[in-house]
Protein backbone atom coordinates (compact mmCIF):
# COMPACT_ATOMS: atom_id res chain seq x y z
CA UNK A 1 0.00 0.00 0.00
CA UNK A 2 1.37 3.40 -0.97
CA UNK A 3 1.39 6.57 1.07
CA UNK A 4 -1.61 7.98 -0.81
CA UNK A 5 -3.73 4.85 -0.26
CA UNK A 6 -2.80 4.84 3.43
CA UNK A 7 -3.85 8.49 3.66
CA UNK A 8 -7.13 7.82 1.84
CA UNK A 9 -7.90 4.86 4.09
CA UNK A 10 -7.83 7.23 7.08
CA UNK A 11 -10.16 9.76 5.42
CA UNK A 12 -13.81 9.99 6.37
CA UNK A 13 -15.91 7.79 4.09
CA UNK A 14 -17.94 10.83 2.99
CA UNK A 15 -14.76 12.58 1.76
CA UNK A 16 -12.77 9.65 0.39
CA UNK A 17 -14.33 9.60 -3.09
CA UNK A 18 -13.72 13.34 -3.60
CA UNK A 19 -10.06 12.96 -2.61
CA UNK A 20 -9.60 9.82 -4.74
CA UNK A 21 -11.06 11.70 -7.73
CA UNK A 22 -8.40 14.42 -7.39
CA UNK A 23 -5.61 11.84 -7.40
CA UNK A 24 -7.17 9.91 -10.29
CA UNK A 25 -7.37 13.02 -12.48
CA UNK A 26 -3.82 14.00 -11.49
CA UNK A 27 -2.52 10.59 -12.55
CA UNK A 28 -4.46 10.74 -15.83
CA UNK A 29 -3.08 14.20 -16.60
CA UNK A 30 0.51 13.31 -15.74
CA UNK A 31 1.11 9.56 -15.97
CA UNK A 32 4.69 9.56 -14.66
CA UNK A 33 3.85 10.64 -11.11
CA UNK A 34 5.23 8.87 -8.07
CA UNK A 35 4.06 8.81 -4.48
CA UNK A 36 6.00 10.41 -1.68
CA UNK A 37 5.91 13.34 0.70
CA UNK A 38 6.27 17.05 0.20
CA UNK A 39 6.21 19.55 3.05
CA UNK A 40 5.29 16.63 5.32
CA UNK A 41 2.16 15.79 3.34
CA UNK A 42 1.42 12.58 1.45
CA UNK A 43 1.75 13.76 -2.13
CA UNK A 44 2.18 12.91 -5.75
CA UNK A 45 5.59 13.89 -7.06
CA UNK A 46 6.61 14.86 -10.58
CA UNK A 47 10.28 14.68 -11.49
CA UNK A 48 11.03 14.46 -7.77
CA UNK A 49 9.14 17.67 -6.94
CA UNK A 50 5.89 18.07 -5.01
CA UNK A 51 3.10 18.02 -7.59
CA UNK A 52 -0.14 17.87 -5.60
CA UNK A 53 -1.62 16.79 -2.30
CA UNK A 54 -5.31 16.47 -1.52
CA UNK A 55 -6.02 16.33 2.19
CA UNK A 56 -8.89 16.25 4.62
CA UNK A 57 -9.15 18.66 7.53
CA UNK A 58 -11.93 19.12 10.06
CA UNK A 59 -13.44 22.04 8.15
CA UNK A 60 -12.77 21.25 4.48
CA UNK A 61 -10.84 19.30 1.88
CA UNK A 62 -7.76 20.98 0.48
CA UNK A 63 -5.81 20.78 -2.74
CA UNK A 64 -2.17 21.85 -2.46
CA UNK A 65 -0.21 22.31 -5.71
CA UNK A 66 3.06 23.14 -3.86
CA UNK A 67 3.29 26.43 -5.72
CA UNK A 68 2.38 30.00 -4.95
CA UNK A 69 1.95 30.80 -8.65
CA UNK A 70 -0.43 28.18 -10.06
CA UNK A 71 -3.68 29.15 -8.32
CA UNK A 72 -3.30 32.94 -8.78
CA UNK A 73 -2.92 32.41 -12.54
CA UNK A 74 -6.30 30.64 -12.50
CA UNK A 75 -8.06 33.11 -10.18
CA UNK A 76 -10.83 33.80 -12.69
CA UNK A 77 -11.73 30.08 -12.61
CA UNK A 78 -11.84 29.80 -8.81
CA UNK A 79 -15.08 31.69 -8.14
CA UNK A 80 -17.17 29.88 -5.54
CA UNK A 81 -14.12 28.33 -3.84
CA UNK A 82 -12.09 29.58 -0.91
CA UNK A 83 -8.44 29.73 -1.90
CA UNK A 84 -5.06 31.25 -1.17
CA UNK A 85 -1.81 31.23 -3.13
CA UNK A 86 -0.99 27.71 -1.97
CA UNK A 87 -4.31 26.04 -1.17
CA UNK A 88 -7.71 25.50 -2.75
CA UNK A 89 -10.47 24.45 -0.38
CA UNK A 90 -13.44 22.34 -1.46
CA UNK A 91 -15.79 19.72 -0.07
CA UNK A 92 -17.34 16.40 -1.03
CA UNK A 93 -20.56 18.27 -1.82
CA UNK A 94 -18.81 21.11 -3.69
CA UNK A 95 -16.07 19.36 -5.64
CA UNK A 96 -13.55 20.91 -8.00
CA UNK A 97 -14.58 20.55 -11.65
CA UNK A 98 -12.57 18.10 -13.76
CA UNK A 99 -11.49 20.78 -16.24
CA UNK A 100 -10.24 23.01 -13.41
CA UNK A 101 -8.23 20.15 -11.93
CA UNK A 102 -6.67 19.45 -15.33
CA UNK A 103 -5.72 23.13 -15.71
CA UNK A 104 -4.12 23.15 -12.27
CA UNK A 105 -2.17 19.98 -12.99
CA UNK A 106 -1.06 21.21 -16.41
CA UNK A 107 0.14 24.51 -14.94
CA UNK A 108 2.03 22.76 -12.14
CA UNK A 109 3.64 20.26 -14.53
CA UNK A 110 4.76 23.08 -16.84
CA UNK A 111 6.11 25.05 -13.87
CA UNK A 112 8.21 22.09 -12.70
CA UNK A 113 9.44 21.40 -16.23
CA UNK A 114 10.53 25.04 -16.64
CA UNK A 115 12.31 25.06 -13.28
CA UNK A 116 14.19 21.82 -13.86
CA UNK A 117 14.98 22.46 -17.53
CA UNK A 118 16.35 25.91 -16.64
CA UNK A 119 18.74 24.29 -14.15
CA UNK A 120 20.13 22.01 -16.87
CA UNK A 121 21.35 24.99 -18.92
Amino acid sequence: MGIIDAHLDRADVANRAALERVYTIARESTPDLTEGESYGMPALLYRGKGFVAALESKAHLGLYPFSGKVLPTLADRLDGFDWSQGALRFSATHELPDDLLRLIFEARREEIDRQLDRRKR
